[in-house]
Parts: C-alpha cells; sequence; structure tokens
C-alpha cells in the first residue's frame, strides 16, 4: 500500500515559492489501480516523484507499507531512500528506457539482482523474468534486444521488469502517450490485470481518459490539489 498524507511541495522562483503540491492526501490499495488525472501542470508528475521518494516533500507523509511494516519515506535519506525504491517500489516512466545492448530476459535479470533484498539465486531471478514475460505476452521476443521490439513491446518489457522484484507498489507515468489508441488499451488492459493479480498498488498517471475503464479509481489534479476520488466505471 502507498499513502500520501497531507503532502506539500514547493519549487523556489526567484524571491517566493511555487506550489506544485498543496496538501494532497491519496492511497494507493494492493490489487488496485489508481488513476491520478488532471490539465497539463497541474502536479501530477510532481505527485508520482513524490510517491517515487524521487524527491522529499516539504510537510507530509509518504507511506509505504500497511501497519507495523509501513515506513515513511519523506524522513528517509537519500540513500535509505534508494534502497526502499530498489526493493519495494517498480517504476515505469513515459519512455521506456531498456538498455539498448540487454535483451527483453536480461533487462529484467538484471533488475532483479539489483532489486533483491539479499543475494538473489540466479534460478530464481530467471524463472522469475520468464514468468513475468509470459505474463506481459513476451515470451517468445525474450532474446530480442529493444531496437528489435516495437513501441508497445518496449513497455511491455518495461512494466515486467518493474515487477521483477515483486515490489508493493507500481507507479506509472503516461504509459500510453507514445501509443496509438488500441496499443494503449491493450497497456492499460495488462496494467490492470497485473495489478489485480500480483496485489500491487498501482499509481497511473495519464491525460488520456478515452481508457478510463481500464482504471478502478480515478483522481483528478487541479492547482496541485486532487478533488473528490470517483469510482472509474
Amino acid at each position: 500500500m502507498i499513502n500520501l498524507q497531507n503532502v506539500t511541495l514547493t519549487f523556489p522562483d526567484g524571491e517566493r515559492r511555487i506550489t506544485a503540491v498543496d496538501g494532497v492526501s491519496l492511497r494507493g490499495e494492493p490489487g488496485v489501480v489508481t488513476g491520478i488525472t488532471g490539465p497539463s501542470g497541474s502536479g501530477k508528475s510532481s505527485i508520482l516523484a513524490l510517491a517515487a521518494t524521487l524527491i522529499r516533500p516539504d510537510s507530509g507523509q509518504v507511506l509505504i507499507g500497511r501497519g507495523s511494516d509501513a515506513v515513511d519515506a519523506a524522513t528517509l535519506s537519500a540513500r535509505e531512500a534508494t534502497t526502499l525504491r530498489r526493493e519495494r517500489i517498480g517504476i515505469v516512466f513515459q519512455q521506456s528506457n531498456l538498455l539498448p545492448a540487454l535483451t527483453a530476459r536480461e533487462q529484467l535479470q538484471v533488475m532483479g539482482r539489483l532489486g533483491a533484498r539479499t543475494r538473489p539465486r540466479r534460478d530464481r531471478i530467471d524463472a522469475r523474468a520468464a514468468d513475468l514475460l509470459d505474463a506481459v505476452g513476451l515470451a517468445d521476443q525474450a532474446d530480442k534486444r529493444p531496437h528489435q521490439l516495437s513501441g508497445g513491446q518496449r513497455q511491455r518489457v518495461a512494466i515486467a521488469r518493474a515487477l521483477v522484484h515483486e515490489p508493493e507498489v507500481l507507479l506509472i507515468d503516461e504509459p500510453t502517450s507514445a501509443l496509438d489508441q488500441e496499443r494503449g488499451a491493450e497497456i492499460l488492459r495488462l496494467i490492470g490485470r497485473l495489478t489485480h493479480d500480483r496485489g500491487t498498488a498501482t499509481l497511473l498517471v495519464t491525460h488520456d481518459l478515452v481508457h478510463r475503464e481500464a482504471l478502478d479509481e480515478l483522481v483528478t489534479v487541479v492547482d496541485g490539489r486532487v478533488e473528490v476520488p470517483v469510482r472509474a466505471v
């Protein structure tokens, strides 16, 4: 689970500060895809960056986990936040950011070793990579490098890579921005299925509400504030 509680973020602008995120409270539950939408510049990406522990809020809490296992990422050092991100959070950016020299299988294997809390057995990582590539429909593309894959396939690899260390939280930024409507719909259905099957708490930033039915929950961000969430369907 991820729980942002009364989070505020400001940036310097000359002699004053601009508020990018203004007292936002937002919860992502296990097995639920929560969409975050709103106009350009509304603070969506800043909220995702806070959730990803990439930046620290001015105030408020960013809780990862539940109960006694919960960690407030807002109180962590940069090194501690990196460890938390590597072990418990999966991130999918707008661009797939795959390593050009690695095959689809190798992309997952490398991430699996980096994200492990303890030194993993090679055979376990290999099996996990194979399972996830099959789950995203790319078992037959495992030995292909990024330049040999379509845009949609690269995004599928990126999603599988983000899940390889079995994160509690999955954060996804505009996964359909570079795809046509049909492939975008496929990607969102895939995210929904993996979220439900694997019990991750997924926050997904999107400007495209054509595929709203693929989201379980939807919040709208306006001027750095979250409006009352509504059911997506």
